[in-house]
């Protein structure tokens, strides 16, 4: 599924994907939307044939810039946002997404949330995985050091994957 969307996000960006900058940009921009995130980044770094680790490093950059705003900001903007009905079912959304998979951090904590982030599996990442440590108040400061150390494994299996297997099949 992330190989397809940043498949479909690279040809969106088609027009400024033309340049070598434009190619960092969009490989930059994939890595901060969810779900796609450093994954989908990778993918769309090898595929557009930029170099292994100057890809490796935008992504984890543009990964890892909205984790403090993720676990600082959004239960304050969840209580602003539950006020009006669209925004509300968009926090309700979010919730649930989160209450389903925080099982797989509450046990372990700070080593579950390096795991959920770490390993890409549909559904984990940084934002989900930041998100769940976030509602369920844990230390934010460690959270984010967990999140980043995930992040970073997550790149490390992606890259083997998006650079190895996939790079010798394209």
């Amino acid at each position: 599924m992330t190989q397809k969307l940043a498949n479909f996000m690279v040809g969106l960006f088609g027009g400024i994907a033309g340049s070598m900058m434009g190619k960092y940009l969009v490989v930059f921009i994939l890595s901060m939307i969810p779900i796609l995130e450093l994954r989908g980044g990778l993918i769309a770094a090898s595929l557009l044939g930029l170099p292994m680790w100057q890809s490796f490093f935008l992504c984890f950059i543009g990964n890892i810039i909205p984790i403090p705003f993720i676990l600082w900001l959004i239960n304050p903007l969840f209580r602003l946002m539950r006020n009006w009905p669209f925004f509300g079912k968009i926090v309700r959304w979010c919730e649930e997404k989160a209450d389903s998979k925080k099982e797989k951090i509450e046990n372990l904590k700070y080593l579950g949330l390096f795991l959920f982030v770490g390993i890409p599996l549909p559904g984990t990442g940084a934002w989900t995985g930041c998100l769940i440590a976030a509602l369920l108040d844990m230390d934010k400061k460690k959270s984010m050091l967990a999140a980043f150390l995930g992040v970073i494994l997550a790149g490390i299996i992606m890259l083997i994957f998006s650079y190895g297997i996939l790079g010798r099949i394209f």
